[in-house]
């Protein structure tokens, strides 16, 4: 039944495929591209997460499908992008929300083995997402490509580490390089730099943030909100390129553990 009412033509609501998108960032997008009127699809690694979050869906009459997937295996990105083609129809929007980090942040605790594992995600997966969804695009004619940096994708940041840095800094010239050469067919892309938001990511922290500074922090619906603002602007209207931060920007005021050891 939902591939038939899908195929109903001029009825079906534009598609939104959400990476990541089971919890935070990811998650709070797909809520706000619902509440604009968009069916989506999260993806995630986790099947309890991805059943919570349709669930969340649902409740706010959501049309959403839960497909999981690890980002980081490109045939199961091209298997899950094909299924999503065949069972709900080419995604009018992308989100790649899908991201890691790893404790052991610095060269004198990092291994090349933990730092793949970041890349592979935060760089490659989304690298693989848009190679699987790009000839769908062009075949209808547009769609927007929403990538989720980080302010360390934007400017340098200690705590981050060396490879969540390195993976965030190189999605600039990815999302650069889709409005340079994909523009011309209708597809526009945005980098977002969220800065500090209170998710579960912050928790991996080798010094997690306490309470009260987290209450302090950008929520996942902040971002989420932009995100939407950016895939429902006029179709002539490509945000290359937003930042946004808490009021109360520690990476500006400093904290104990924003420091780096030793």
């Amino acid at each position: 039944m939902q591939t038939i009412s899908n195929q109903l033509s001029g009825q079906a609501k534009p598609l939104a495929w959400i990476t990541g998108g089971a919890t935070g960032i990811g998650l709070a997008s797909a809520i706000a591209l619902g509440q604009a009127g968009f069916r989506v699809v999260v993806s995630g690694r986790r099947q309890a997460e991805l059943q919570s979050a349709q669930q969340q869906l649902h409740e706010r009459s959501i049309e959403a499908y839960a497909i999981p997937l690890d980002v980081a295996d490109p045939a199961a990105v091209e298997s899950v992008a094909s299924t999503i083609l065949h069972e709900y129809g080419c995604p009018k929007a992308l989100v790649c929300s899908a991201g890691t980090n790893v404790p052991n942040r610095y060269w004198a605790q990092l291994d090349a083995t933990a730092f793949a594992k970041v890349t592979q995600i935060n760089l490659n997966g989304v690298a693989f997402c848009i190679s699987a969804i790009l000839p769908g695009m062009r075949t209808q004619g547009g769609g927007s490509i929403v990538v989720v940096s980080s302010w360390a994708g934007w400017r340098y940041l200690t705590f981050t580490g060396a490879a969540y840095g390195a993976s965030k800094q190189g999605l600039a010239p990815l999302v650069e390089s889709l409005n340079d050469q994909e523009g011309v067919h209708g597809i526009r892309a945005s980098l977002v730099c969220p800065g500090e938001v209170a998710t579960p990511i912050l928790r991996t922290r080798p010094k997690p943030p306490p309470q009260e500074d987290m209450d302090r922090m950008l929520k996942p619906e902040d971002v989420g909100d932009a995100i939407r603002y950016v895939i429902t602007a006029p179709p002539h209207v490509c945000l290359n390129e937003i930042v946004i931060a808490p009021t109360y920007n520690r990476i500006y005021t400093g904290a104990p553990d924003l420091k780096r050891p030793g």
